[in-house]
């Protein structure tokens, strides 16, 4: 240590001066006699150097001063640096004894005891009232309590473990323990054939792309509250005006929910967002696809002839609704295109691109805004962009779609559906009629 070495060699400088701590007067000293603005010198040196050392150099330093000047070394010392006379006689142990290997301050076992070492069973009490179920204590007085650090601290203490709640935070952060929420990772029975449907929809979806054919993306996004209602997130407002809302959130029935079907153009990376008043039903999927080929679809693929949509597995546009089959038979009629549907499988709607990459940016635009009407829905998402180049339009309907609608046998045996040879029930194709009217 360069400077360390330093400060030694300056300290054997001094040995030609001696003070008397208690008087300040000239001392005889065997090699001379000492000014009296030595100390003050010492006294500068001191101020200027040590606290630019460690805890070791410090202590050294100063045994070196210490030492140097003789008789009273250590009392002069101890007065103008603020070390104690302990800590310098212990120093100058220091100073005949082997060095410390590079970076230690000091010997091992050295400095305050942990709180473990005076109380072994502190660590074991603490688990058992963070995981009580893991660590098999189902009586835990925290079973069902939030688990602050102060109520850890608390509880431990009167279990005869006293300890701070500072001390409780180092101990968790020591034992792995931090702040999280909960994960949705849980996705329960998986079909045996989950990664084989989501391979045959990659490989639909890229030869349609190949073929310029539309591939969509549809869902229905989580319904929404209209209203002065809390939504979640931040937005910045002047400091101390946030904006008020009702304290509960209790639906109005005159005004109702707001409920965006999206649909999601993979190849352009255009997103359409029907924002209903109604209900969530089949047919009201199929409008909100309908309305989207009429604004978007047709301008963007003007000699399409066919329509790949990727739907969940259930809702409003779920394999096994009915409704959704026949809808469906009257869009392509209209469209005069073949329609074919792949349905991801049950559980597995978080997979679906619309999901990541239409709706998250709407909740992100509008997080910490109140939604105060339909049109103030329909603004926020048509004023949804992205660096990435996404552009998303949206439109009201005011249209009514009855629930509990039945479709007959006969009805849905008109549906010109035609299964794939993988899980027809997931994969279909739904031909025009021919006698449709364009």
């Amino acid at each position: 240590m360069p400077l360390f070495a330093y400060f030694c060699a300056a300290a054997l400088q001094l040995t030609l001066i001696g003070y008397d701590a208690a008087r300040g007067n000239r001392i005889p000293h065997a090699n001379g006699i000492v000014a009296m603005d030595a100390l003050q010198t010492l006294r500068q040196k001191l101020s200027s150097v040590l606290p630019h050392l460690d805890e070791r150099q410090r202590r050294l330093v100063a045994a070196a001063e210490a030492r140097s000047l003789g008789y009273g070394g250590i009392a002069t010392v101890a007065e103008l640096s603020g070390i104690s006379r302990v800590t310098l006689h212990k120093a100058l142990a220091e100073l005949d004894e082997d060095p410390l290997p590079e970076g230690w301050i000091r010997k091992t076992g050295g400095g305050r005891k942990t709180v473990q070492h005076h109380d072994p069973k502190l660590i074991f009490a603490l688990e058992r009232l963070i995981d009580p179920v893991t660590r098999g204590d189902p009586m835990s007085p925290l079973r069902w309590t939030c688990k602050s650090t102060r109520q850890l601290a608390r509880t431990l203490t009167e279990q005869e473990h006293p300890v701070s709640h500072t001390r409780v935070a180092q101990l968790l952060d020591d034992l792995g323990y931090s702040l999280q929420g909960n994960a949705k990772t849980i996705e329960g029975n998986q079909h045996a054939d989950r990664n084989a449907q989501f391979e045959y929809i990659n490989r639909t979806s890229a030869a349609a792309l190949r073929r310029k054919t539309p591939v969509i993306s549809v869902d229905t996004k989580k319904k929404e509250l209209v209203g002065q209602y809390r939504n979640p997130g931040r937005e910045r407002q002047p400091k101390g005006r946030p904006v008020p809302i009702q304290v509960h959130d209790f639906k109005d029935p005159k005004v109702g929910k707001a409920i965006p079907y999206g649909i999601y153009d993979i190849a352009r990376n255009q997103g359409w967002v029907n924002v209903g008043c109604d209900h969530d039903t089949a047919t009201f999927a199929t409008e909100s696809i309908r309305r989207w080929w009429r604004s978007m679809g047709r301008r963007g693929y003007p000699a399409a002839d066919q329509l790949l949509i990727c739907a969940d597995g259930g809702g409003s546009n779920g394999y096994r609704v009915r409704l959704w089959k026949v809808e469906l038979q009257q869009l392509a009629d209209e469209l005069g295109m073949e329609i074919t549907v792949c349905h991801f499988p049950p559980g597995t709607s978080k997979w679906n691109k619309i999901e990541h990459r239409l709706f998250s940016h709407i909740t992100m635009n509008w997080r910490g805004r109140p939604l105060m009407s339909h049109e103030v829905v329909v603004s926020l998402i048509g004023a949804t962009k992205t660096e990435t180049g996404l552009k998303v339009k949206a439109r009201l309907d005011t249209g009514t779609y009855p629930l509990r609608v039945k479709v007959s046998d006969e009805e849905l045996a008109q549906v010109d559906i035609q299964p794939h040879t993988f899980h027809g029930e997931w994969n279909y194709t739904i031909q025009p009629h021919r006698n449709a009217k364009m």
